[in-house]
Order: C-alpha cells, then sequence, then structure tokens
C-alpha cells in the first residue's frame, strides 16, 4: 500500500481534533462554524431539500 503523505496529514489534523474536543463531533462542529464566522468570508447556507413523497424502501435483504 502507497503512504499518501496528504491523508495521513489529514487523519492527524482529525486525531488532533478528537482529542481537543474529546471525541465530540457536534463540539468539533459548532468549532469550526465558530472559526468560520471569525474570518470574515460569507458563509453560504445550502438551500434545503424540498420534501418528497416517495415511499422509503427500508426493506433491507
Amino acid at each position: 500500500m502507497v503512504r499518501d503523505p496528504i491523508v495521513e496529514e489529514i487523519h492527524k489534523a482529525r486525531e488532533v481534533l478528537a482529542k481537543r474536543f474529546d471525541n465530540d463531533l457536534r463540539a468539533i462542529c459548532a468549532d469550526a462554524r465558530k472559526r468560520q464566522g471569525q474570518h470574515g468570508h460569507p458563509v453560504v447556507q445550502p438551500a434545503p431539500k424540498p420534501a418528497t413523497n416517495k415511499p422509503r424502501n427500508d426493506t433491507a435483504a
């Protein structure tokens, strides 16, 4: 398996965030949103997806 330094860097960043926020994904996301707002760039909120009336196929084989 070939080592990819970019992937390794991403994994390291994830580990640092996980330790910093005690593996609390909500806290990690809240911090990311806070830092996003501090940079002065506009934050784009995607439009909500329209509701569909399609029946769900929940039968697992």
